[in-house]
């Protein structure tokens, strides 16, 4: 997969209602193999929308794309194998150093870290 053609760096750095966002430590993560800039303390979800990724996971019976919808860990759309482990809410899940974040077909299986 590239990321050529995504749009990059989607933060909303300045919010009008939040204020500025003064967080200034990068992490660096792994999304299908791709490495990514990743704000410390920012949700999965956030860093991928931030770099333009939108489609985390699809469904088993139709394999239609999923995203995030709720953002809040309710609706599971955005589930992702993260670390080998699948189910990973990442609209509630902060990103760390060296994650490893893959896109979910399914329900996803334990250690499947290969699209």
């Amino acid at each position: 997969m590239s990321l050529k053609n995504q749009p990059q760096n989607l933060r909303i750095d300045d919010h009008p209602i939040l204020g500025k966002d003064d967080r200034e430590t990068w992490v660096n993560i792994f999304f299908d193999g791709i490495k990514l800039k990743a704000k410390k303390g920012e949700t999965i979800a956030a860093s991928l929308s931030a770099n333009g990724i939108y489609k985390f996971r699809t469904t088993s019976r139709f394999k239609k794309p999923r995203g995030i919808f709720c953002g809040i860990g309710r609706c599971t759309d955005c589930v992702m194998i993260v670390d080998g482990i699948p189910g990973v809410r990442t609209c509630v899940t902060a990103v760390k150093e060296g994650m490893k974040i893959f896109t979910q077909v399914g329900s996803g299986r334990w250690g499947d870290e290969e699209r």
